[in-house]
């Protein structure tokens, strides 16, 4: 696949993101794909299942979203993006935090996801009772 087809597979994999249309990004993961919030730690989660399972954990709550894209740099399998992302939240908070993600497509599927975004900027926003509600859960509830 070229860099045309690798970039709206990864565009897809987004709009499926901000609707919350967790079937739509499934489609658009390889079966063993891996993500991972790099400053976070641990190590991720592994299959579109526990991916879906981890992207939940956090973005349940939000009820809304902002995506400013600033950058998109596509050559070969990956897919860099420099991006905004702004959440609303269901009690009326919001967490506004930049991104660099990257993606490796293979086949027609996103193989490799690595969010680098600064956990400081987002545990100084993020509301506590959703921090504690991501203390809940370990990496065992998504690996």
């Amino acid at each position: 696949m070229g860099v045309a087809e690798n970039r709206k597979i990864v565009d897809r994999m987004w709009e499926s993101l901000y609707c919350k249309d967790w079937d739509g990004v499934t489609s658009c993961l390889a079966d063993d794909a891996h993500y991972e919030d790099v400053p976070a730690p641990d190590s991720g989660a592994d299959g579109p299942d526990n991916i879906i399972k981890r992207l939940r954990i956090g973005l349940d709550p939000v009820v809304r979203f902002e995506h400013d894209v600033h950058r998109v740099v596509c050559e070969g399998d990956a897919v860099v993006i420099e991006h905004t992302e702004t959440w609303h939240f269901e009690t009326g908070e919001k967490i506004v935090n930049h991104f660099v993600t990257v993606h490796e497509v293979r086949d027609g599927k996103i193989a490799l996801w690595k969010d680098y975004w600064d956990i400081n900027t987002l545990m100084s926003q993020a509301p506590p009772w959703w921090l504690e509600r991501i203390a809940r859960f370990s990496q065992e509830d998504f690996s």
